[in-house]
């Protein structure tokens, strides 16, 4: 190797084993002029441990409490009404999947609250009615009430076939 070649090699060398590392320390033994040229390159690479932020998390201060306290069927001049009442916990999480957690409790709590068009009603109060207003008593849902989708749903306040009397 020529000595104008000696700077090249080192300088490949370098880029091919460094990539990028924060501590690379490169010996290299010169070319001698008076016998054939061996060059030895050795290099030690000690790699820094990336640095990975934990994830964020948000813990939610209401997981594993009900959130559902109970549901009452009443009459009206409509038809049959469930009033689910939320407890604190439910009227304050924010965490996700809480909508659908309740909603198994209220029907666990009873099982014929699982009518056409009473989970969008029950979602819409969940999302929309703790919103707006966060302490009313209780969520009425009506299972006379057509099943026109959650979209609709929300488009009627929650009350689609006609206002809450």
């Amino acid at each position: 190797m020529t000595r104008w070649q000696f700077p090249l090699a080192l300088a490949a060398a370098a880029v091919l084993t460094g990539c990028g590392s924060a501590d690379t320390t490169e010996v290299a033994t010169p070319p001698s002029t008076t016998a054939p040229t061996t060059t030895t390159t050795t290099t030690t690479t000690k790699r820094v441990p990336a640095t990975i932020a934990p994830p964020t998390t948000t813990v939610d201060p209401y997981a594993g409490l009900p959130l559902i306290d109970h549901v009452t069927w009443t009459e009206n001049v409509d038809g049959p009404r469930l009033l689910v009442f939320p407890t604190q916990a439910g009227r304050k999480t924010a965490a996700p999947g809480t909508d659908e957690l309740a909603w198994q409790e209220v029907r666990a709590l009873d099982a014929d609250a699982d009518a056409p068009g009473m989970r969008d009603q029950f979602v819409c109060h969940w999302v929309w009615a703790r919103m707006v207003a966060p302490d009313k008593p209780s969520w009425n849902l009506e299972p006379w009430r057509p099943d026109v989708g959650y979209q609709a749903t929300v488009a009627a306040n929650c009350n689609p076939g006609g206002p809450e009397r």
